[in-house]
């Protein structure tokens, strides 16, 4: 798959015409996959739990979905608003969570 375009500032990804925020690029790489790797198992849940028609599984896992995206920086304050140890913060306490 293609790296997506980035705007000029770096803090946004284009994908299908569309502006998301992107993933912050302080993050280590290897950090940045274990963070990546729970998102991915998180919204697989997502859909088992639809599957299942069990909203209290689908909560969870959502909730779970919102603390990765926090962690990698696409949701929640904006990472360049951000000074390098509230980033590391951020990261360190989702995969506390999550892991």
């Amino acid at each position: 798959m293609a790296e997506p375009e980035r705007t000029p500032d770096g803090r946004f990804v284009v994908i299908d015409g569309r502006r998301w925020r992107a993933t912050d690029p302080e993050i280590p790489e290897e950090t940045a996959a274990r963070l990546r790797s729970l998102l991915m198992r998180a919204r697989r849940d997502v859909g088992a739990a639809r599957r299942a028609q069990d909203p209290e599984a689908e909560r969870e896992a959502r909730a779970r979905v919102h603390t990765a995206k926090v962690a990698l920086g696409e949701r929640g304050t904006p990472w360049w608003d951000q000074d390098s140890a509230e980033r590391r913060q951020r990261w360190q306490h989702g995969l506390n969570v999550l892991s």
